[in-house]
């Protein structure tokens, strides 16, 4: 019996050709910023701040899925991120005088020194809700220097952060903060799915399923939960700086555990571990409480309603249901 002969490879390329289900993945991912385009031509100053303040989010949601989701690590410490990075931006805009693009990469190398700190207890041993606890005592003792650190941070009455501007090119308006935004928020999201997609990701999943394991087959545990917090913060720390741009003024207050509450909702809600939830979510929580917002408390109802709804019947998150719609939004970096 003679061998088969070869099937020939028609454009004459070696190597394996994507599977068509990736290729649909990375055109949809492409085309959604996109047609965001000409988003500022059809809202209002409001409405496109709102817009703005969703971007400001998927970076921060993307940072806290890392540890929480794709570690599988219950850390607390993504608001002290989101602070440092907020913080930084505006001391150096403010006391400096350094124009707000420039103040990006220092916000998120903050962050991410903000992350090295926090991931002590873990890198010691301490997990589930002791680690909870310790990195939530973490950004409370953040919030503390931002308080009575008042020559710097302006304590309790907080900052005014001037106007962001890029390469000389002011900010004035919402729709111009918002391709500013759009590509900050891209660009996490396709670095992140980089590392995700890398050795590091796969060591990340590895860890989440049995650390011990992971260890007695060679993987330096403690190297990657370095690396997964310093990234996470690296990540939150710029969305804060998008934030401070935003918003023009930032305070302790905007720190604190509700925005704690606010964050862990959004990747809840979004789904854990996923890159489609983490913007999904930061969608839907912060646009959702718009559309009730002439109703006194249906907001906060809204809000509890929606988690409690996601945790019962989609505990994978919205993600999972977008899944279930198409395969194209099945995520390569979560396993249960």
């Amino acid at each position: 019996m003679t061998d088969a002969a070869p099937i020939a490879n028609p454009t004459g390329k070696s190597g394996r050709s994507k599977p068509p289900a990736a290729r649909q993945r990375r055109t949809l991912f492409w085309a959604v910023p996109l047609l965001l385009l000409p988003l500022p031509l059809f809202l209002d100053q409001y409405k496109q701040y709102v817009a703005n303040l969703i971007l400001v989010y998927v970076p921060v949601a993307v940072g806290f899925n890392i540890v929480i989701g794709n570690l599988g690590l219950l850390a607390f410490s993504n608001v002290a991120f989101f602070g440092i990075g907020a913080y930084a931006s505006g001391v150096l805009a403010l006391k400096l005088g350094w124009p707000w693009w420039t103040t990006i990469l220092p916000a998120g190398l903050m962050g991410a020194l903000a992350g090295c700190t926090a991931s002590v207890p873990a890198l010691r041993g301490v997990r589930l809700f002791y680690l909870a606890i310790m990195t939530l005592a973490f950004g409370e003792l953040l919030r503390w220097v931002y308080i009575r650190w008042v020559p710097v941070t302006g304590g309790s009455f907080g900052m005014s952060v001037p106007q962001p501007s890029v390469l000389g090119w002011t900010l004035s308006t919402e729709g111009q903060k918002f391709y500013v935004f759009l590509v900050l928020a891209v660009l996490a999201v396709v670095l992140t799915d980089r590392i995700l997609r890398s050795r590091f990701g796969r060591a990340f999943m590895a860890i989440k399923d049995n650390e011990l394991a992971a260890a007695a087959m060679g993987i330096p545990t403690d190297r990657y939960i370095l690396l997964a917090f310093a990234w996470s913060g690296f990540v939150v720390g710029i969305g804060g700086s998008m934030y401070a741009a935003l918003v023009g003024h930032v305070t302790p207050v905007a720190f604190d555990l509700t925005e704690l509450i606010l964050e862990f909702a959004v990747v809840m809600v979004g789904g854990l571990g996923s890159l489609v939830g983490s913007v999904v979510g930061a969608a839907v929580i912060t646009a959702a409480p718009e559309f009730f917002r002439g109703l006194p408390g249906a907001q906060e109802l809204l809000f509890g309603v929606l988690i409690v709804l996601v945790i019962l019947f989609l505990p994978r998150g919205l993600a999972s249901l977008l899944a279930r719609l198409h395969p194209i939004f099945v995520d390569r970096h979560y396993r249960d």
